[in-house]
């Protein structure tokens, strides 16, 4: 059920005056076949260029290992001081590594950092037979982690990116979802950007090894802190990058660059046009009107956002935009007060630009038969007199 379109108070007056990153991006491009642009506390869409095509994840793989890792720590199951052993799978892994030998010790912290930094494969591995046991139930928290942020079109195959062994499925992801991926990683574990900026670190003192970051544009790009490159042949060029400059961070993701060169051009590009063609608007604060609950006593309630609401609008253009209060889908009643209820559904242009969780002030219980049955009649009615009208 819907209730009517309503421009909520003061946020209709800043709204009347911004354009869609949709509509603003008809004159841009990047090179890379496939790209997107996010605002990354809202995951608003700046842009995207064939943003569901699939490649393999490669080194971008890690972005999930590292957010897996970080709720088991944050869960209690492990510690970031634990000594985790590397195991003769993990000592013997290729590509990018650390050179972890059969039975070395270093502190989980230490081999997440090397993941983080350096997209180390040895650590990614002994990272994730920690954490889970073995790495197979490892790579099935990666999957069911996806699942639930919405990443419909990924398939972790294993904790490091390189392409599947023997017995083990395809991998495969899309640019959306590595920006779903990230924004998650970096809005519930900040802390990882501490690492991801690092550009060259100590990793042990005998035999002695440095890590090296793989982000070319750590240290080159202001206000670039992070997230993920990665290379492989069926993939391409891939990076994740994100990006603060005052109280606007970015994500982007490019897929599938020709080389190295591409892929840093596109993410610079695509940066740019974030910070240089928007800026940031805040459309409602915490109260942003009332919901419609035709089964619900009452059956209007006060709701509100969880946090104030911002969009970031293109510079000096206009459009008309409109903010809806809809009914949560599937809303069983009776639910108590601060429960989400609906969603506010921000649209500009026509094109729906971001949608965000209401939640109730008060307690909403569900009407009594009479009452239901009465509000059908008159929504009955209320239809016939439009009609005719």
């Amino acid at each position: 059920m819907r209730s009517p379109a309503r421009v909520i108070g003061i946020a209709a007056l800043l709204l009347a005056a911004v354009s869609s990153g949709v509509c603003a991006q008809a004159f841009f491009d990047v090179s890379a076949p496939s790209a997107i642009l996010i605002a990354a506390d809202t995951g608003q869409v700046l842009f995207e260029k064939d943003a569901d095509r699939p490649f393999p994840p490669a080194s971008l793989a890690k972005v999930m290992t590292l957010l897996v890792a970080l709720e088991a720590v944050n869960a209690g199951e492990v510690s970031l001081d634990d000594p985790v052993r590397a195991s003769a799978r993990a000592s013997s892994a290729t590509g990018s590594v650390v050179y972890l030998s059969l039975g070395e010790v270093q502190p989980l912290r230490q081999l997440l950092k090397a993941v983080a930094i350096a997209g180390a494969n040895d650590a990614a591995i002994a990272v994730a037979e920690y954490v889970a046991g073995s790495e197979a139930a490892f790579v099935e928290r990666m999957n069911r982690r996806a699942r639930e942020l919405g990443m419909i079109g990924t398939v972790f195959a294993n904790s490091h990116g390189l392409p599947p062994g023997p017995g083990e499925r395809e991998a495969v992801t899309t640019a959306r979802d590595m920006a779903v991926a990230a924004r998650a990683l970096i809005s519930a574990h900040p802390e990882v950007l501490e690492w991801t900026k690092v550009r060259v670190e100590p990793f042990r003192q005998s035999p002695p090894f440095n890590l090296y970051n793989t982000n070319e544009l750590v240290g080159r790009y202001e206000g670039l802190d992070g997230l993920r490159a990665g290379y492989l042949e069926a993939s391409g060029w891939l990076l994740i990058a994100t990006a603060q400059r005052g109280e606007t961070r970015l994500i982007s993701v490019v897929m599938g660059a020709r080389d190295q060169a591409e892929r840093q051009s596109a993410t610079v590009t695509l940066l740019d046009y974030g910070f240089q063609r928007f800026v940031p608007v805040t459309l409602a604060a915490e109260g942003v009107g009332e919901l419609q609950i035709r089964t619900g006593q009452p059956e209007r309630v006060p709701v509100r956002l969880g946090e104030p609401l911002r969009l970031l609008v293109p510079r000096g253009e206009t459009r008309d935009v409109t903010a809806e209060i809809v009914v949560r889908e599937g809303l069983s009643l009776p639910v108590e007060a601060g429960a989400p209820v609906g969603e506010y559904v921000v649209s500009i242009g026509g094109r729906e630009a971001l949608r965000v969780p209401v939640y109730t002030e008060h307690e909403v219980r569900r009407a009594g038969f009479f009452v239901r049955l009465w509000r059908q009649v008159r929504d009955w009615a209320a239809s016939l007199l439009d009609r005719a009208s």
